[in-house]
């Protein structure tokens, strides 16, 4: 296992590679989660019916650069949340584990399910400003807009404008929603993933390596994205909301079921499906090579530079 600092840079640059490939899905579920935003059931537009649709609706609009609208946000977004969730993880499950049981290498449910939330609201408040600007960027839409529109040239002007109109405080706007959702999903997102790692080499003899890697991510990706869709569509409404629409948390998920219905929280799941599955499986996947990289160069420089000071 590589340092936390090592540990943080792997996620990060997992979690990079992950996004490029899922940002369009991102992008669908964004809009058909703000799509009909508290109207009527049968004054609700449906412009954008499922992953496949939306994808293809933007692009013939909008092009790729439409689908693509907030990568740059999501890049930093991500280097900061799974850089945090990855590297402070098995820290603090450890130190969490050794005060307990007095002994490290202790599996605790628990624990593991504690050190995923805290690992992931840490990385939600460090990568809330770029989220924020993100979500604004791709509920963009000059031929079928949904939700409020922001009139952003790219992410800079956003943070700009954001900040210049309501300052700091601004630019954290809706980040109780932003430690919620991202809470539920890491608490499940690592101990899912190291449960179904266990048990897939105890039942079924798997051994170390990318088939391991990939059923335990596929595992994960679907239990994160089942427990993490309702604070995600709650999220989404509060970062897009002009004013003050919403109050608070509560407050958005009570309007939301009062005048859409229960299911509205659960607009949007299959292209969130369809991005957190292979999302997760790629940054998981790609987080174990390239935990094992960065614990090669730390070894190399690392311990040719204290061997040098002896």
């Amino acid at each position: 296992m590589s340092s936390t600092t090592g540990a943080f840079i792997a996620g990060g640059i997992a979690a990079c590679g992950a996004v490029t490939a899922t940002h369009p899905f991102e992008t669908v579920k964004i809009r058909m989660q703000l799509q009909g935003e508290l109207q009527s059931k049968g004054a609700q537009p449906h412009h954008y019916r499922g992953p496949l649709h939306g994808v293809s609706v933007i692009v013939r609009n909008e092009g790729l650069r439409g689908i693509y609208r907030g990568i740059g946000c999501a890049y930093i977004y991500q280097v900061l949340l799974n850089g945090c969730r990855l590297g402070f993880y098995e820290p603090i499950r450890h130190a969490l584990t050794t005060a307990i049981f007095k002994d490290g290498t202790t599996q605790s449910l628990g624990v593991n399910v504690f050190s995923g939330a805290v690992s992931g609201i840490m990385g939600a408040v460090a990568g809330s400003p770029f989220f924020l600007v993100k979500t604004r960027l791709q509920s963009y839409s000059p031929f079928l807009p949904v939700g409020t529109q922001h009139m952003y040239k790219n992410a800079w002007d956003g943070m700009r404008q954001i900040h210049a109109a309501e300052g700091v405080k601004g630019l954290y706007r809706g980040v109780g929603a932003a430690m919620v959702r991202t809470g539920f999903g890491s608490s499940v997102q690592l101990p899912t993933y190291f449960f179904a790692k266990r048990r897939l080499m105890r039942h079924l003899g798997m051994e170390e390596g990318t088939p391991l890697h990939l059923a335990s991510s596929t595992a994960s990706g679907f239990v994160v994205c089942v427990v993490m869709h309702p604070p995600d569509t709650i999220m989404s409404r509060m970062y897009n909301q002009n004013g003050n629409l919403y109050k608070g948390v509560f407050d958005c998920l009570a309007k939301t079921v009062r005048t859409e219905g229960f299911f509205a929280i659960y607009k949007g799941f299959l292209p969130h499906l369809a991005r957190i599955l292979p999302h997760t499986i790629l940054t998981l996947t790609l987080a174990e090579q390239t935990n094992k990289l960065v614990k090669k160069v730390e070894d190399r420089f690392f311990t040719a530079a204290t061997m040098k000071t002896v």
